[in-house]
Protein backbone atom coordinates (compact mmCIF):
# COMPACT_ATOMS: atom_id res chain seq x y z
CA UNK A 1 0.00 0.00 0.00
CA UNK A 2 3.00 2.49 0.95
CA UNK A 3 4.63 1.82 -2.11
CA UNK A 4 1.53 2.29 -4.24
CA UNK A 5 0.80 5.71 -2.33
CA UNK A 6 4.58 6.37 -3.16
CA UNK A 7 4.46 5.95 -6.78
CA UNK A 8 1.29 7.63 -7.50
CA UNK A 9 3.07 10.70 -5.31
CA UNK A 10 5.70 10.10 -7.55
CA UNK A 11 3.67 10.02 -10.98
CA UNK A 12 1.65 13.47 -9.54
CA UNK A 13 5.58 14.98 -9.00
CA UNK A 14 7.34 14.57 -12.45
CA UNK A 15 4.96 16.61 -14.56
CA UNK A 16 5.10 18.88 -11.85
CA UNK A 17 8.84 19.35 -11.92
CA UNK A 18 9.08 19.32 -15.33
CA UNK A 19 6.50 22.29 -15.86
CA UNK A 20 8.91 23.69 -13.27
CA UNK A 21 11.79 23.25 -15.38
CA UNK A 22 10.51 24.27 -18.46
CA UNK A 23 9.22 27.38 -16.62
CA UNK A 24 12.73 27.84 -15.37
CA UNK A 25 13.91 27.17 -18.78
CA UNK A 26 11.90 30.23 -20.33
CA UNK A 27 13.01 32.32 -17.54
CA UNK A 28 16.54 32.08 -18.26
CA UNK A 29 16.46 32.51 -22.17
CA UNK A 30 14.41 35.93 -21.53
CA UNK A 31 16.65 37.11 -18.87
CA UNK A 32 19.69 35.48 -20.97
CA UNK A 33 18.47 37.76 -23.79
CA UNK A 34 17.74 41.04 -22.10
CA UNK A 35 21.26 40.27 -20.74
CA UNK A 36 23.08 40.03 -23.47
CA UNK A 37 21.78 42.76 -25.24
CA UNK A 38 22.85 45.39 -22.34
CA UNK A 39 25.77 43.57 -21.60
CA UNK A 40 26.91 41.27 -24.70
CA UNK A 41 27.38 37.69 -24.56
CA UNK A 42 29.94 37.56 -22.21
CA UNK A 43 28.24 38.83 -19.59
CA UNK A 44 29.02 37.21 -16.09
CA UNK A 45 26.54 34.24 -15.96
CA UNK A 46 25.75 35.27 -12.36
CA UNK A 47 24.07 38.24 -13.74
CA UNK A 48 21.72 36.14 -16.27
CA UNK A 49 20.93 34.18 -13.23
CA UNK A 50 19.69 37.37 -10.80
CA UNK A 51 18.47 38.65 -13.57
CA UNK A 52 15.93 35.35 -13.77
CA UNK A 53 15.79 34.81 -10.03
CA UNK A 54 17.55 31.56 -10.16
CA UNK A 55 20.42 29.62 -8.66
CA UNK A 56 23.49 29.15 -10.55
CA UNK A 57 22.87 25.61 -10.54
CA UNK A 58 20.19 26.27 -12.46
CA UNK A 59 21.26 27.54 -15.04
CA UNK A 60 24.13 25.18 -15.49
CA UNK A 61 22.07 22.10 -15.19
CA UNK A 62 19.76 24.18 -18.67
CA UNK A 63 23.17 25.37 -20.15
CA UNK A 64 26.20 23.15 -19.36
CA UNK A 65 28.07 26.18 -21.52
CA UNK A 66 28.12 29.60 -22.63
CA UNK A 67 27.69 28.16 -26.25
CA UNK A 68 25.00 26.30 -25.38
CA UNK A 69 22.89 29.37 -23.28
CA UNK A 70 23.69 31.14 -26.32
CA UNK A 71 22.44 28.92 -29.18
CA UNK A 72 19.39 28.64 -26.54
CA UNK A 73 18.60 32.29 -27.22
CA UNK A 74 19.12 32.38 -30.52
CA UNK A 75 16.45 29.24 -31.34
CA UNK A 76 14.74 31.05 -28.74
CA UNK A 77 14.12 34.59 -29.78
CA UNK A 78 13.88 33.06 -33.61
CA UNK A 79 10.67 31.22 -32.46
CA UNK A 80 9.50 34.01 -30.43
CA UNK A 81 9.98 36.45 -33.56
CA UNK A 82 8.87 34.04 -36.14
CA UNK A 83 5.28 33.66 -34.09
CA UNK A 84 4.79 37.59 -33.84
CA UNK A 85 4.33 37.86 -37.42
CA UNK A 86 1.21 36.28 -38.13
CA UNK A 87 -0.34 37.51 -34.34
CA UNK A 88 0.77 40.99 -35.24
CA UNK A 89 -0.83 40.87 -38.60
CA UNK A 90 -3.87 39.54 -36.52
CA UNK A 91 -4.00 42.33 -33.62
CA UNK A 92 -2.80 45.44 -35.82
CA UNK A 93 -4.46 47.94 -37.07
CA UNK A 94 -2.97 47.46 -40.55
CA UNK A 95 -0.43 45.11 -42.15
CA UNK A 96 1.83 47.84 -42.86
CA UNK A 97 1.59 48.82 -38.58
CA UNK A 98 1.92 45.05 -38.30
CA UNK A 99 5.30 44.95 -40.48
CA UNK A 100 6.99 48.00 -38.63
CA UNK A 101 6.35 46.26 -35.17
CA UNK A 102 7.73 42.96 -36.25
CA UNK A 103 10.89 44.84 -37.56
CA UNK A 104 11.13 46.30 -34.06
CA UNK A 105 10.84 41.95 -32.72
CA UNK A 106 13.80 41.70 -35.78
CA UNK A 107 16.15 44.35 -34.62
CA UNK A 108 16.07 43.52 -31.00
CA UNK A 109 17.03 39.59 -32.05
CA UNK A 110 19.54 41.00 -34.16
CA UNK A 111 20.80 43.27 -31.33
CA UNK A 112 20.87 39.76 -29.32
CA UNK A 113 22.20 37.59 -31.72
CA UNK A 114 25.80 39.64 -32.74
CA UNK A 115 28.06 37.05 -30.39
CA UNK A 116 26.89 33.97 -32.07
CA UNK A 117 29.49 34.00 -35.04
CA UNK A 118 32.38 34.34 -32.37
CA UNK A 119 31.10 31.56 -29.74
CA UNK A 120 30.81 29.37 -32.98
CA UNK A 121 33.90 30.55 -35.01
CA UNK A 122 35.69 27.21 -34.70
CA UNK A 123 32.01 24.96 -35.61
CA UNK A 124 31.34 26.68 -39.10
CA UNK A 125 28.67 23.73 -39.75
CA UNK A 126 26.86 24.72 -36.82
CA UNK A 127 26.80 28.28 -37.25
CA UNK A 128 25.38 27.29 -41.06
CA UNK A 129 22.57 25.16 -39.23
CA UNK A 130 21.63 27.95 -37.23
CA UNK A 131 21.77 30.04 -40.32
CA UNK A 132 19.64 27.83 -42.53
CA UNK A 133 17.06 27.53 -39.58
CA UNK A 134 16.91 31.26 -38.84
CA UNK A 135 16.53 31.83 -42.93
CA UNK A 136 13.26 29.05 -42.80
CA UNK A 137 11.55 30.28 -39.93
CA UNK A 138 11.72 34.31 -40.35
CA UNK A 139 11.90 34.66 -44.66
CA UNK A 140 8.33 33.27 -44.40
CA UNK A 141 6.54 35.49 -41.78
CA UNK A 142 8.38 38.65 -42.95
CA UNK A 143 7.04 38.00 -46.78
CA UNK A 144 3.47 37.23 -45.20
CA UNK A 145 3.74 40.62 -44.13
CA UNK A 146 5.18 42.66 -47.08
CA UNK A 147 2.96 40.67 -49.32
CA UNK A 148 -0.47 41.83 -46.69
CA UNK A 149 0.83 45.61 -46.75
CA UNK A 150 1.43 45.37 -50.73
CA UNK A 151 -1.93 44.23 -51.40
CA UNK A 152 -3.20 46.77 -48.60
CA UNK A 153 -1.11 49.18 -51.25
CA UNK A 154 0.70 50.26 -48.10
CA UNK A 155 3.99 49.85 -48.92
CA UNK A 156 5.95 50.40 -52.43
CA UNK A 157 6.09 47.23 -54.27
CA UNK A 158 8.55 44.66 -55.30
CA UNK A 159 10.47 44.37 -52.29
CA UNK A 160 11.35 40.87 -51.23
CA UNK A 161 11.99 39.17 -47.63
CA UNK A 162 15.15 38.36 -48.06
CA UNK A 163 16.16 42.05 -49.21
CA UNK A 164 14.61 43.75 -46.47
CA UNK A 165 16.04 41.45 -43.84
CA UNK A 166 19.39 41.86 -45.13
CA UNK A 167 19.21 45.17 -45.26
CA UNK A 168 18.10 45.89 -42.09
CA UNK A 169 20.33 43.09 -40.59
CA UNK A 170 23.60 45.47 -42.18
CA UNK A 171 22.04 48.70 -40.70
CA UNK A 172 22.31 46.52 -37.42
CA UNK A 173 26.38 45.43 -37.84
CA UNK A 174 28.69 47.16 -35.86
CA UNK A 175 25.86 48.44 -33.05
CA UNK A 176 28.14 46.49 -30.53
CA UNK A 177 31.64 48.01 -31.21
CA UNK A 178 29.81 51.79 -31.66
CA UNK A 179 27.77 53.31 -29.05
CA UNK A 180 27.31 56.31 -31.00
CA UNK A 181 25.35 54.21 -33.72
CA UNK A 182 21.70 54.44 -33.37
CA UNK A 183 21.11 51.45 -35.75
CA UNK A 184 17.20 51.36 -34.46
CA UNK A 185 17.30 54.92 -35.58
CA UNK A 186 17.83 54.23 -39.41
CA UNK A 187 15.78 50.84 -39.56
CA UNK A 188 12.77 53.18 -38.59
CA UNK A 189 13.89 55.81 -41.57
CA UNK A 190 13.79 52.63 -43.63
CA UNK A 191 10.53 50.81 -42.91
CA UNK A 192 9.05 54.83 -42.73
CA UNK A 193 11.07 54.59 -46.52
CA UNK A 194 8.20 51.83 -47.32
CA UNK A 195 5.40 53.61 -46.39
CA UNK A 196 5.94 56.67 -48.58
CA UNK A 197 3.48 57.55 -50.79
CA UNK A 198 4.10 56.09 -54.09
CA UNK A 199 4.59 58.49 -57.14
Amino acid sequence: MKDGDSDEAGGRGAPSRRKDARRNKETLLEAAAAVFVTKGVDAPVRDIAAEAGVGLGTLYRHFPTRADLIIGVYRHQVEACAEAGPALLASSESPYTALAHWIDRFVDFLVTKHGLAGVLQSDSAGFETLHAYFLDRLLPVCEQLLTAAEAADEIRPGLTAYELMRGVGNLCAGTETDPDYDARRLVQLLVAGLGATRS
